[in-house]
């Protein structure tokens, strides 16, 4: 009963009007975010950062987090129609969908991926709402010695989910934890790693290393790799958008099965969206009796990788606001949105915000319809869009990055420093290094330093600590583990067709 009490508060909270002003905004602009190529959900939710200043924490959460699974839906509807995958996530839904379109097909392709997104996100909702207490709880009876190996494994967890090298990734997740440390002691308030450079004795701003990494180095790589891509739009009107009795057969159990396996993907940390719907498509193929039909308009190709998405980018939502660590690379952005509020993310938050929780949680199944409503009707506006060219639009997002991280601290220097880690990122980019983990570092160094500390304190130094607390022994014992496993050549091998599957 304490659940639909919850439940009730959350929707009185999300529907007061300047809430549901945020989601529909938030639904809107992820949309479009999911249509145009080369700007990316991360980017974006970087570049929004600084706005939120001035908007209400639990509004600033909605919009953000509307954007994040609102990108999924807008992915789908480009890849399908003109096989521009606008997202990452949409890059498998290109491979059926598009084809589907190409047979005169693309009203039911569109509705099917509407439909398994809507109920992906629905369940996705349900299980954030059922697994958000218990887990509070749990998370309470952690100490800073469990806590520290909490965070341990969630970062062998990035590692183990990047796909590329292993060492590439644990390079990234150091470095992410080495510019964590700039700036001044957590205990002492002594300077470190500032290199007596005034501009950096506070440490480097989160949003400035996010905008950079994500936000300029995307736009250096699109210019470099000349994104006026190929646009022949699909001229005629699409028609018959309602799918037959057999569409809705045949990819009813691909939904089903792309919703479980999203769902327990986005909880576990690293994981997220590109890699449930890489492996929902790899699993449709290896059951389906006929894995020829994939490639040539198989509706569960569609129906499968955009469940999995939409199910992965609500469900990252429950390690973050249970156990305040983020998942992936939006979530370590959505901690940063919270940070800026002067909200501290951890089991504390369900107790002591519940407004900002389950009014969050509310919003996303608004969200989700608004999402249906909006894209169907819209299809034809979205593709218009695309004949913007890239050259043209570019300016402007730069300008809008700029002004950004100019208006956080009001310091010109941060604009410098993001332009320095676009070129940082694009660097990385070229060098097959996956970013990602890099952002996770960075966000969970200063709370994994803090309780390395305090346990360390509380145990008067002695290390075996984190071994002789049974909770932590087992936590530093799976993460152990999973990193032997992940440099094993046969596991790194299926980790890598997982990605490969899909360009087959």
């Amino acid at each position: 009963m304490e659940l639909f009490a919850n439940l009730a508060h959350g929707f009185a909270v999300a529907l007061s009007p300047i809430n549901l002003l945020m989601c529909l905004i938030g639904a809107l602009v992820g949309t479009l975010v999911g249509v145009l190529p080369g700007i990316g959900t991360i980017a974006t939710v970087a570049m929004l950062l600084p706005i939120t200043f001035g908007l209400p924490p639990v509004g600033a959460l909605i919009m953000l987090a509307g954007i994040y699974y609102g990108a999924q839906y807008g992915g789908s509807t480009t890849s399908i129609l003109v096989n521009i995958p606008g997202e990452a996530t949409s890059v498998v839904t290109a491979l059926d969908g598009h084809q589907m379109a190409r047979q005169g097909r693309a009203g039911p392709a569109l509705a099917i991926a509407a439909i398994g997104s809507f109920f992906a996100g629905c369940v996705a909702t349900v299980l954030i709402a059922v697994l958000g207490a218990p887990l509070t709880k749990l998370a309470l009876a952690f100490g800073p010695a469990e806590y520290f190996s909490l965070m341990v494994l969630g970062l062998i967890f990035a590692v183990v989910l990047a796909k590329g090298s292993v060492l590439k990734a644990i390079a990234m997740i150091v470095f992410g934890l080495l510019l964590s440390m700039v700036g001044s002691d957590i205990e002492t308030g002594a300077s470190r790693m500032a290199f007596n450079i005034p501009e950096l004795a506070d440490g480097l701003g989160f949003a400035t290393v996010a905008m950079g990494v994500f936000g300029f180095a995307e736009i250096i790589r699109n210019l470099d790799a000349g994104a006026e891509m190929s646009r022949d739009l699909v001229q005629q009107k699409i028609t018959g958008l309602m799918p037959t009795r057999k569409d809705l057969t045949d990819s009813a159990p691909a939904i089903v099965r792309g919703t479980i396996l999203g769902s327990i993907l986005g909880i576990l940390p690293g994981g997220g969206a590109v890699i449930a719907s890489f492996a929902a498509y790899t699993l449709e193929k290896k059951i389906a009796k006929d894995p020829s039909r994939f490639g040539r308009g198989a509706i569960e190709g569609v129906a499968s990788p955009e469940s999995a998405n939409n199910a992965a980018a609500q469900t990252s939502f429950i390690p973050l606001l249970t156990l305040g660590i983020p998942p992936n690379a939006v979530m370590a952005l959505m901690v940063g949105a919270m940070t800026i509020h002067g909200i501290v993310p951890g089991p504390q938050v369900m107790v002591k915000q519940p407004d900002l929780v389950w009014g969050m949680i509310a919003s996303m199944w608004i969200g989700n319809l608004m999402l249906i409503i909006i894209n169907l009707p819209l299809v034809g506006i979205w593709v218009r869009l695309l004949r913007v060219p890239y050259r043209l639009m570019f300016p402007s997002i730069v300008i809008f990055c700029a002004i950004g991280i100019y208006s956080v601290n009001n310091a010109p220097v941060d604009v410098v420093l993001a332009g320095a880690f676009g070129l940082i990122g694009y660097w990385l980019i070229k060098h097959d290094f996956e970013p990602a983990p890099l952002l996770l570092g960075m966000v969970l160094g200063p709370l994994m330093e803090e309780n390395l500390r305090r346990a360390l304190l509380i145990s008067r130094g002695d290390w075996s600590v984190f071994l002789s607390r049974p909770l932590s022994a087992v936590l530093l014992a799976i993460a152990a583990g999973l990193l032997v496993l992940a440099v094993l050549p046969t596991l790194r091998a299926k980790r890598d067709e997982v990605f490969v599957e899909s360009e087959g």
